[in-house]
């Protein structure tokens, strides 16, 4: 693992997301499994379903970055390209009764920040050398 980026952000975002998942279980007692408005975990909005989200995102990510630098590479580029799209249709959410995940300002840059990373890592580093044709 030392030696590959892709399987330490793996292992390393997986680890955080799993945690964040759990932590958000203890502060959302009491808010709609789907609400468009949910409870502060620090600064970020959440609710069951994006508790769930989290749990599921960081066990993919953990099990990925156990398993293999191309396992990693995948997941991390697959996590990345999700993420990118849920920052930016996040921005368009924000009021909409189609925030299912109870997004809010500081969950978008997070997502933003976290798909530039993991596209960045999944895209660039790890990769296969050439092989030479003769």
């Amino acid at each position: 693992m030392r030696t590959s980026p892709n399987r330490l952000v793996a292992t390393v975002f997986g680890a955080v997301y799993l945690l964040v998942g759990l932590l958000g279980f203890a502060v959302t007692s009491g808010v709609g499994f789907a609400a468009t408005e949910g409870a502060n975990l620090i600064i970020f909005e959440v609710n069951p379903l994006h508790n769930i989200i989290h749990l599921a995102i960081g066990a993919a990510l953990l099990f990925a970055g156990v398993k293999g630098t191309a396992s990693a590479r995948t997941v991390n580029t697959t996590v990345g390209a999700v993420y990118l799209l849920v920052g930016v249709l996040g921005l368009f959410l924000l009021a909409s009764p189609l925030n299912i995940i109870a997004l809010n300002g500081a969950d978008n840059v997070l997502h933003l920040a976290s798909a530039v990373l993991l596209l960045g890592v999944g895209l660039s580093l790890d990769k296969s050398p050439a092989t030479v044709r003769a």
